[in-house]
């Protein structure tokens, strides 16, 4: 049973990683590379920006509702940011660029702690992921464009050949889980400030 599992843990990480270099062959060109310059609007430095824009903006405006979706942004934010830099930190993978260009791969515990190293989860998903859920929580009509934003950012990820898919899909489920996490601890509701919140004043 244990060989049977552990058998079929190797299948699905060599199918993990033939897709993802796969799915990486063209990172080097002109269009993928524009692409991964866009996704960078999903670091943690950006979207940390926008959680804490949006939340100064309500807070001055008077608009309550906006505020809270700021203040549940960056919580969520900072959860999967802090997640996925402690998993960073206990799990190692080489990226895919780095078995491409060097053809090295390798993955296991408290590896070296740089970025080449550091494939798995992929954080750019798991911030994406989070702030994008919790703005959608709060203004339900922009959940198609968060969405779509996101998933730009997840897809861009593997195609530029810092992720392997498994990566990018374990940074997603981080997402996820931070701003369900911080919306249940915070007991926030987007709706909560009513209609008269949605205007200044």
């Amino acid at each position: 049973m244990i060989k049977d599992a552990a058998g079929l843990a190797r299948r699905l990480e060599a199918g993990d990683v033939r897709l993802g270099v796969s799915l990486a062959r063209a990172k080097d060109t002109r269009r993928v590379r524009a692409l991964a310059a866009a996704s960078e609007a999903g670091g943690w430095r950006w979207l940390l920006a926008l959680s804490a824009g949006t939340l100064a903006w309500g807070a001055l405006s008077g608009n309550r509702r906006l505020a809270a979706t700021g203040r549940h942004m960056l919580a969520s934010g900072i959860l999967a940011a802090a997640t996925k830099t402690t998993v960073k930190r206990i799990v190692h993978r080489t990226r895919p660029n780095v078995l491409m260009d060097e053809g090295l791969y390798e993955k296991g515990w408290f590896g070296p702690n740089v970025g080449p190293w550091q494939s798995f989860p992929s954080g750019h998903s798991a911030m994406s992921v989070a702030v994008a859920c919790a703005a959608s929580r709060a203004y339900p009509e922009i959940r198609g464009v968060a969405a779509a934003a996101a998933f730009g950012v997840v897809a861009a990820q593997v195609l530029r050949g810092a992720h392997f898919p498994s990566d990018v899909t374990a940074g997603a489920l981080v997402g996820f889980t931070a701003e369900a996490v911080a919306h249940l601890g915070a007991g926030w509701n987007g709706r909560a400030a009513g209609t008269a919140a949605d205007s200044p004043g």
